[in-house]
């Protein structure tokens, strides 16, 4: 089972559930604040297998939390003996008086010992530090440049495990590729990035992943949205696989949905190389909330000034000739075609729009206001012809069955 846990303004970690990551349970909160640290700000957590913190009491591997203290100097645990279901906090707290928050802990094999990654001084910077027992820790190193919400990890380089590079994310999604060797983080380069929307913070990749999926999953929260008349105040964003594949201008992030997203479609609308002339919309029929729509074109066979996805309210706009591609003017990107293609994919939700751009070489995420008015979704062409290599529209299910599913 996945657990998934989230900041609530400091007053308590909000815990969900799920065997997919895709169906949730919500449970009740699983710590809060008191009057020793305070509240319980963000962080992570890790399953302890071997016992090495001695706070298993039976059989069942103990899960860890660390999290800050709200003075933003101490770094502190709450811990697990039945899955989640219970948390205690650890009656030695501070493991940790350093400031300042964040924590993000992970097992390093080679060394065989535990590693912390903390914002912290120096200003901007995140700070390393290891531990044989997760109880006391010691400082190794810091990376400089980098603010909040650390995460840290290994991915060969396109799926080869021979090539092998350390990512260090930065709180706003960007990203430092190099080399790390159980104490020093050696970046290869300046920070990079693969989000380009506005609505994109604080992100988080899963730990202890069933045995042999091998992937680096990651969700981030969907900073700055507004949500009226919903019964929820902040969003999620769709859990996206991490690959680094090397593309013209070197080795890349690139981020996509994950594949269990295929337990939701419901109807399903496709096209296949069609040529598609200004003023005939294909989907203009097309009823529904929730979509997730795939599209490539052939730009070397088209001969459209533009062509513009309207997604419930929400305009997605590609010139060929600019290589720009916008949306609603909230963001505007360079996108090179791939091969004289262009490959698309949108997650379109009740209140945001999650874009995909070459197979997740750029992604654009943005929380939007549904227009309820017009149309659900549209594709029309500008001055010329669109060559649609391929074009599927599925519409999507809820996630939300009240219950964590198996199914």
């Amino acid at each position: 089972m996945y657990h998934f846990f989230a900041q609530r303004w400091w007053s308590c970690w909000l815990h969900a559930v799920s065997w997919d990551l895709i169906h949730w349970q919500e449970l009740p909160p699983a710590f809060g604040k008191d009057e020793q640290f305070g509240g319980t700000q963000s962080g992570g957590a890790v399953v302890d297998y071997h016992n090495t913190s001695g706070l298993a009491t039976g059989q069942t591997p103990v899960m860890i939390a660390f999290w800050s203290s709200t003075d933003n100097r101490r770094q502190c645990i709450s811990y697990s003996n039945d899955r989640g279901a219970t948390w205690t906090k650890y009656a030695g707290n501070p493991v940790l008086d350093h400031p300042e928050r964040d924590p993000h802990v992970f097992w390093h094999a080679p060394t065989h010992r535990w590693i912390m990654v903390l914002y912290g001084p120096p200003e901007r910077s995140f700070v390393l530090f290891s531990s044989q027992n997760l109880l006391q820790w010691e400082k190794l190193s810091s990376i400089p440049g980098l603010y909040e919400c650390p995460d840290m990890f290994p991915l060969p380089v396109d799926g080869d495990p021979q090539r092998t590079k350390w990512v260090v994310v930065d709180g706003d999604g960007s990203y430092l590729l190099g080399d790390f060797d159980g104490t020093h983080f050696l970046p290869e380069g300046e920070k990079l990035r693969c989000e380009q929307g506005p609505h994109f913070y604080a992100t988080r990749t899963w730990n202890n992943l069933p045995e042999g999926d091998g992937r680096r999953i990651q969700h981030a929260w969907m900073r700055g949205g507004e949500y009226p008349d919903q019964p929820f105040n902040q969003q999620i964003t769709f859990p996206c696989e991490l690959t680094l594949l090397t593309l013209p201008k070197g080795v890349r992030l690139c981020r996509y949905p994950i594949a269990e997203i295929e337990r939701l479609p419901g109807q399903t609308f496709e096209l296949r190389d069609q040529l598609l002339p200004p003023g005939l919309d294909p989907l203009t029929q097309l009823e529904g909330e929730l979509w997730d729509v795939e599209v490539e074109i052939d730009l070397v066979r088209s001969s459209c000034a533009s062509f513009a996805l309207g997604l419930r309210g929400t305009q997605l706009t590609y010139t060929p000739a600019a290589g720009e591609l916008t949306l609603s003017c909230a963001s505007q990107i360079q996108v090179e075609p791939r091969a004289g293609l262009l490959h698309l994919r949108l997650l379109i939700d009740r209140m945001s729009v999650e874009v995909f751009v070459n197979r997740g070489e750029i992604s654009l995420t943005h929380c939007v206001r549904a227009d309820h008015t017009g149309p659900a979704l549209s594709l029309q062409a500008v001055g010329g012809p669109l060559y649609l290599r391929s074009l599927a529209v599925r519409r999507l299910d809820s996630i939300w069955s009240g219950e964590a599913s198996r199914a």
